[in-house]
This record gives C-alpha cells, structure tokens and sequence, in this order.
C-alpha cells in the first residue's frame, strides 16, 4: 500500500471498494496516483510509468480482486483478438438453433480454428441482420464469420460493417465484395443419386422444407441421376411435418428410398416411421446431407453426403486474413463433398 496517501483517504477508498465492485478511481485514490496510469497499466500501456509505480498498481489489483470491464479494455485496444460468430435464429430451428447438427458441427470447427490461429470467438444468434453491425462494433472486433441469413442481408451489411466478415453457404448471382464459402450441392445431389442407383433404387423422394437456392440444387444433382425422382416440400415444424407425413404416410411408402436435404429432416423421418414400425433400411433406405453426429449417432447410422466442417472453418481465417490485409475484396470458394456409406441403405437389386 502507498506509504503517502493519508490514513483516512485509504480508509474511505477501501470502504468505497466495499460497498460494490471495485472500481480504477477506487484504486488510484488508494494507491495516490491517477486514473489515467492505474486504466495504462490494466491495458498494459506501461512504457512511461515506472516498474515501481507498474507493481505497486498490479499488486493492488490482484489484492482487491479488481474485474475490469472487458469491452473498456477491447474498445482500447488496436487489436482485440476476437472472431465473432453471427447465426440467423430461424423460424424453422423453433428456438434450438445452437442445437443443430449443421449449426453446433461449424461452431465446433470454428472454435478449433479460432483458438488455434491465437483468437477468441463470440457467439450471437438473431433474427435481424441490423444487429450484427452493432454487435461487431461493440466489441472492436477484427472480423465475423455470418451463416443463415439472405443475400439482401449480407450486401446492406457489407455497406454498414468495414470490418471484413465471410458468408457460410451465401447464395448470391453476383458476390461483388462479399466473401462466401459454399459447397458443391448440386454434386452432392449427384453423389446421393448414383449410390442409391448403384443399390438398385430408382423411385426415391427428396424431402425440403424449401425448393430454393442450395436444397434445390442438391435436388437437381439428385434428379439429373435419377430421373423419376421426386420432391415433397415438408413444413418446418415438427408437429404440423409429422401430421404432413401421416397424411402422406401411403404414398411415402410407394419409394424404396428418401434423400433428405439434411440430416436433421432424415433422422426425424426415420424416427416418424420407427414408431408406424416401418424398418429402415428394410422397407425404405435414406441419404441425408451435413454427416452431423445426429447422423452418426442414428439407428440405423445415417448414409450422408459429408462436408468437412474443419475446412471450411480453416479457409474462413484464411479469408478473413486476406481481406483485412486488402488481399480479397470478394469471392466466392466452393468447397467438395464426399458420400460417406453407412447403414441406412439397402440394395434391392436381388428383391423381387
């Protein structure tokens, strides 16, 4: 404790810390120094003040267990280190978005890359695009990866936000000066379609809750294999898509397999004919889309056309770097998928 500030002054400083959180005025008045050096040495801005004055300040900030305001330090700082994640809440994840399978595999990436590349990633889910903005400035940050949300979204953000940010699965005529990672959906349709065709299976139906931008390629990639097969747009929520499906439970039964759009919509299907004791792949085999551990973890384990969330995740650092150092001003990289075979899809080349 300074040796210079009057008994009484440290007496009433003390007190003050008492009475609520501990605050860099609390700690100058103590120590008998100004706000300014206590608020340097916290954000480690130390090059004038000297080694004594530098302890005596961190020793005191350990010792009342001081908390600093996180976004005061970040706001002071050139440099905060922090990656933020931005998710559209979407009607049809009916509250559960971080939940997910697609959602919870990129967070998981995201996160290894982030900590391995010295960052520190933060999360938000919304349902408005105009809260990002906020969101980025609020805490200083160097760059945002945003999934989820529609092209208009993302070019009146690319017109607010000057931080650099890149598009999960963006679907644009033109990127312009976005940033977009994608996949190959229409190759992975394709893939879907010439494993069920090499086990015998022609009459198959895809199932979406959409016919629109990467679900209607991935069906186009089915058809152009498949020919004959079909798609049926299936609500979002599950109550009202299990009614859809035992209203539709006689004709669903006509296909000898189902591609889903994801894996999420195969397991709940699955799981909708399980309790009508419908066997899988027995009766009907499935194709789902994202290789999710819902898939993984299914009865039976999910056939899936894989995407390789680590990937994408690595290249979206790589493209934020590039567009901070003004390397990139907009592109659009489209990653490969692969057909990962398991137990959910049986050859009916022999059944009569």
């Amino acid at each position: 404790m300074d040796q210079g500030t009057p008994p009484k002054k440290r007496k009433d400083a003390v007190v003050k810390m008492e009475e609520g959180r501990v605050r860099i005025v609390d700690i100058a008045e103590e120590l008998g120094v100004s706000t300014a050096t206590v608020s340097n040495v916290i954000h480690g801005k130390t090059k004038k003040i000297s080694d004594e004055t530098v302890k005596r300040v961190q020793d005191l900030l350990e010792q009342r267990q001081y908390i600093p305001s996180m976004a005061g330090i970040l706001l002071a700082q050139n440099n905060s280190k922090i990656i933020g994640v931005v998710i559209n809440d979407h009607e049809k994840y009916e509250g559960h978005v971080l939940e997910d399978g697609f959602i919870a595999s990129c967070l998981n990436a995201l996160a290894v890359k982030i900590e391995e590349s010295g960052y520190f990633m933060m999360v938000k889910t919304t349902k408005e695009w105009n809260e990002i903005s906020r969101f980025a400035s609020m805490w200083n940050m160097e760059g945002m990866v945003v999934i989820g949300f529609c092209e208009q979204d993302y070019k009146r953000l690319r017109e607010k936000m000057h931080i650099p940010f890149v598009v999960y699965d963006g679907y644009f005529e033109e990127p312009g000066n976005l940033a977009n990672i994608t996949i190959d959906n229409f190759d992975g349709g394709m893939q879907a379609g010439r494993y069920l065709k090499s086990k015998g299976h022609s009459k198959v139906l895809c199932i979406s809750d959409n016919n629109i931008c990467m679900d209607h390629e991935r069906f186009l990639g089915l058809k152009e294999v498949l020919t004959q097969a079909e798609l049926k747009i299936v609500p979002m929520e599950k109550n009202t898509r299990w009614q859809f499906y035992e209203d539709h439970l006689k004709e669903i039964k006509g296909y000898t397999a189902v591609f889903a759009v994801s894996d999420y919509y195969a397991v709940d299907m699955i799981h909708f004919l399980n309790k009508r004791k419908i066997a899988v792949p027995e009766e009907i085999s499935f194709v789902g889309f994202d290789d999710t551990i819902f898939g993984q973890m299914s009865l039976p384990a999910l056939t899936t056309i894989c995407q390789d969330s680590m990937e994408r995740a690595e290249k979206a650092l790589w493209l934020l770097k590039e567009l901070k150092e003004g390397r990139c001003k907009g592109s659009t990289l489209k990653l490969k998928v692969y057909l990962v075979e398991r137990e959910s899809v049986c050859s009916i080349k022999d059944k009569d």
